[in-house]
């Protein structure tokens, strides 16, 4: 199983980024993936989930209306479109094999992309 995140930087507040995962070493559309971030000094805050197909997505309440999580199996690829930035969305991006909904099963993560949001 390999995860590579990318796509991370330096945005403003208020700014937007977009995080691609690109996923190698196993049937990527039979898996649901999800995003996952730390920020310094906290624990690991599970973002968002997407189901296998992409029908169903799921988000936590700190990012929701603003972030957006998708995929393109034909490419095995993962998406977080962010926008609206905020300070507090600092912190290291992780694509995750599992983790549909918060609290559920996560077996796999990249090395993570790293995202500050600074004026």
């Amino acid at each position: 199983v390999q995860l590579v995140e990318s796509g991370g930087g330096l945005a403003q507040p208020g700014g937007s980024l977009r995080l691609s995962c690109a996923a190698s070493g196993f049937p990527f559309s039979s898996y649901a993936m999800s995003w996952a971030r730390q920020a310094p000094g906290k624990g690991v805050e599970w973002v968002s989930g997407i189901d296998s197909d992409g029908s169903d997505t799921y988000y936590a309440d700190s990012v929701k209306g603003r972030f957006t999580i998708s995929r393109d199996n034909a490419k095995n690829t993962l998406y977080l479109q962010m926008n609206n930035l905020k300070p507090e969305d600092t912190a290291l991006y992780y694509c995750t094999r599992g983790g549909l909904r918060v609290g559920a099963r996560r077996d796999a993560s990249g090395q993570g992309t790293q995202v500050t949001v600074s004026s």
